[in-house]
């Protein structure tokens, strides 16, 4: 099965008649654009006034974003069909997905707070084509919320005044409602509250970044605030926040896979076309070898995000094995997309630098995934917290299918409190990995059992455990593993054959071994976390015939499958 998105050839049959048009229109919307237009933009900066028109028009926002009892018949929050509506936006150019993805920042504490009035207010401005903005992070601290100044000034009989700034901060400048995050100042509690961007109290100072969207930095001055614009409260507004960005931070990662795929039919178009030396560029080995390492990681990170929605999807208090996903679509997803940009401008080389090349926006947006919704530090010191009982003290679990049914993901939005991560229980990992038997799938067992007898034998010590740089490297093991399960789970639900599930296990093997090179040479690593580390290191299996049906069946007809209308 072929696992890219193809704006020409995709039809959405997977989705019901509403979502599937939503998906086409758009599509209809950016090839009718053309790339030319696409590419002037963004080098022109162009807020994208026109892409909001036609979200307005087709109340796309408003059928995606809005849960389904606030909204109309076709309304929900559906993470299933909101991945491939990620992933276009992201094909087509990552401000337009940034614009949506900061609205549904800004949607997170309204949704997730118990202002019903503000909810439905909500609603119609989505039907009416708003857009939305999250007021988390401060100039001063980032997203430090423990330092939050943004100040809640009580004046009695449920009324209130607003002052301090907002950093970082996208939509802002045009959104219809802004979460925002401070503290009251009688209580010190943290709260929730709304305001409008375009308020006289309101002071939009700049935007911070060059580029298409608005990042703003903004200021509340004495702006009013009454008891009906409070969304949460205390522990629950602490909660909203970081559940707001569990949700969002899911969607980057989409992002990255669409970025890649545009940028992957460049690169093909581009080399299959060229002749050096009297050889077409495809023909050389290294070249060959660059691909399908490319082809392999994407699909591998279609997989695995995909894999993570069914985990969302039917999440529970009593099952929030997402909260591990998440994070690692974030920060794992993101990472792999840099490292397949890498890999495709290697074979692009010059080209993708050029002005009228899609590439050249992805070979800078790529970037910025890993860093927006917690630098991938941040993300791995919250997934370090699963590994004892994910390797350690397996749960069971009823197996999770694919989640498609259309209906509103309710959950997400009543995740309760946001402590006790490390006692969160997950299936046992071999199910999955001893569910098929491949060469590669086999050495990457044998490197996960080492893993465990590092972490039985030689555990990080005291000093290592307060050493983020030694446990981030700990972290990419772990991360893997976890990885690889959940894309041998979705290989059988999406019919991959084997020969491309042991192509990805190979440039799995191949970074376990980076990263376990990386362990040993770490300072202060012990003589026995060294012995062990090495033993880690191991070489994939080669398979010439493997490879070469990998080229021919999946990487090289996509010469010419795609090129977006000029």
């Amino acid at each position: 099965m072929m696992m890219l998105l193809n704006p020409k050839t995709n039809t959405y049959d997977q989705l019901d008649d509403r979502s599937r048009q939503i998906m086409l229109k758009t599509i209809e919307f950016f090839e009718k654009n053309g790339k030319a237009k696409l590419k002037a933009d963004y080098e022109e900066r162009v807020w994208y006034a026109d892409f909001l028109d036609f979200v307005k028009k087709e109340k796309i926002f408003s059928s995606l974003l809005t849960p389904s009892q606030y909204g109309g018949e076709q309304c929900r929050w559906d993470t299933f069909r909101n991945c491939f509506f990620n992933e276009i936006l992201g094909f087509y150019g990552l401000p337009y997905w940034y614009t949506w993805q900061v609205s549904i920042l800004g949607l997170g504490p309204i949704w997730m707070g118990n202002n019903e009035s503000v909810k439905e207010k909500t609603a119609r401005l989505l039907a009416e084509g708003g857009i939305f903005a999250f007021g988390l992070s401060e100039k001063a601290h980032g997203a430090d919320l423990y330092s939050s100044e943004m100040a809640l000034t009580p004046l009695g009989n449920g009324k209130y005044v607003a002052d301090g700034g907002k950093y970082y901060i996208g939509n802002a400048n045009k959104a219809a409602l802004v979460s925002t995050f401070g503290k009251d100042t009688e209580t010190d509690e943290y709260v929730f509250f709304v305001v409008d961007s375009q308020h006289k109290n309101f002071e939009l100072i700049k935007n911070v970044v060059n580029s298409q969207n608005y990042v703003a930095e903004y200021a509340l001055q004495g702006y009013p605030i009454t008891d009906a614009d409070i969304l949460s409260r205390g522990q629950e507004a602490w909660d909203s926040s970081l559940n707001t960005i569990n949700v969002g931070k899911y969607n980057l990662g989409w992002a990255s896979i669409g970025i890649c795929t545009h940028a992957f039919y460049e690169a093909i178009n581009h080399a299959a076309n060229r002749n050096l030396y009297g050889k077409w560029v495809t023909d050389f080995p290294h070249i060959r070898q660059l691909f399908v390492d490319a082809f392999a990681r994407l699909t591998a990170m279609k997989l695995f995000a995909l894999r993570n929605a069914d985990y969302m999807r039917s999440a529970s208090a009593e099952d929030r094995r997402y909260l591990l996903y998440n994070p690692m679509t974030k920060m794992k997803v993101t990472t792999q997309g840099e490292e397949v940009i890498n890999l495709l401008w290697d074979v692009i080389a010059a080209k993708g630098f050029e002005k009228d090349m899609y590439f050249e926006m992805a070979a800078q947006d790529i970037r910025a995934l890993p860093k927006l919704e917690g630098t991938v530090h941040v993300n791995m010191a919250l997934i370090i917290k699963f590994m004892p009982n994910y390797f350690f003290n397996p749960d069971i679990f009823p197996e999770i299918a694919k989640q498609q049914k259309p209906a509103n993901d309710d959950f997400l939005f009543h995740q309760g409190p946001t402590r006790g991560l490390g006692k969160i229980r997950f299936h046992d990992y071999n199910i999955a990995y001893n569910s098929i038997d491949l060469p590669n799938l086999r050495v990457f067992k044998s490197q996960i059992e080492i893993l465990k007898e590092f972490l039985m034998t030689a555990p990080p010590n005291k000093d290592q455990q307060q050493d983020i740089d030694y446990l981030l490297i700990l972290g990419e093991l772990f991360t893997l593993v976890a990885y690889g399960q959940l894309i041998i789970e979705n290989s059988k639900i999406y019919g991959i054959e084997n020969q491309l599930l042991d192509q990805i296990f190979d440039f799995m093997v191949r970074d376990f071994s980076k990263f376990a090179l990386q362990l040993y040479s770490k300072p202060s690593s012990t003589d026995q976390q060294m012995a062990i580390s090495l033993k880690m290191i191991k070489k994939a299996v080669a398979d010439a015939n493997r490879f070469n049906h990998i080229w021919e069946k999946y990487v090289y007809p996509l010469k010419g499958a795609y090129e977006m209308n000029p």
